[in-house]
């Protein structure tokens, strides 16, 4: 009888050890979180997140539109692989793979406010003098504006390159603090993601969006690991936010490690 309890206890810890905990939720930034700048997901992190989606919930908050958000992710199976699915910051959000919310930037301030800001940052743009220009520097979500000074069809080495630049001359914290200035009437917001670009949208609409999304009641935690965490990245203001375990992490290798620390 006492070899029969010491299994049936055995078996009890396997089964907690199994069942995913619902009442914690894990949040996660993309880009420089789960994948190295613009690149594709390794197969060793897709592995270790799908260990983690049976212990807790996940959801991916990409400041990125959905398609840019699939083809780093690993494609269409990003989409069930995790629990949520958080495009341009929440602004457009999936459960289970089914759309149940989407915001929109063009409705909020309708197309003349729009093109005043498009036609603002354009102008800033034509002045500005970089190590290289392309192509795309404007480009329009649903959500939001992402401005892109040296434009989004750079190569891999000129965005390399682009991003050096920046980090000496602070091109995109000057040119944020520009559109803010200009149009505080209103009420615009901008935050730097990623190594080439920055997001303009109303105040508010930044990753804590995501957040009205999930069911409170029934979480206890709500952990958040990203990159860009300082004032004026497009993490800080979910990582401040007082409902949320925040985590800065420096590249995927340290999301990982910091992950077997909490959960494995």
């Amino acid at each position: 009888y006492l070899f029969r309890f010491y299994i049936f206890i055995l078996g009890l810890n396997s089964i907690k050890k199994m069942s995913k905990n619902e009442e914690i939720v894990c949040l996660f930034d993309v880009d420089g979180t789960l994948t190295e700048s613009r690149k594709k997901i390794s197969d060793e992190m897709h592995k270790f997140m799908l260990q983690l989606t049976k212990k807790v919930v996940v959801g991916l908050v990409g400041g990125s539109d959905l398609e840019k958000i699939k083809e780093q992710m690993g494609g269409e199976r990003c989409m069930t692989d995790f629990d949520y699915v958080f495009a341009e910051n929440g602004l457009v959000a999936y459960k289970g793979g089914e759309l149940i919310y989407v915001q929109s930037f063009l409705k909020h301030y309708g197309e003349e406010k729009s093109q005043e800001i498009i036609n603002f940052c354009l102008e800033y743009m034509s002045k500005l003098t970089l190590p290289c220009k392309r192509g795309t520097f404007i480009e329009y979500r649903n959500g939001l504006i992402n401005v892109c000074p040296v434009g989004r069809s750079c190569s891999q080495e000129e965005r390399t390159q682009f991003n050096k630049y920046d980090q000496e001359h602070l091109i995109r914290k000057k040119f944020a603090e520009a559109v803010e200035e200009k149009f505080s009437a209103y009420d615009l917001q901008c935050t730097i993601g990623g190594e080439i670009s920055f997001d303009v949208f109303p105040i508010g609409w930044d990753k804590r969006c995501c957040l009205q999304h999930l069911d409170m009641t029934k979480i206890k935690e709500i952990h958040f690991f990203g990159d860009k965490v300082h004032k004026g990245g497009n993490d800080h203001e979910i990582y401040t936010d007082e409902r949320v375990i925040g985590h800065q992490v420096a590249n995927p290798n340290d999301t990982m490690e910091q992950l077997r620390c909490l959960f494995f």
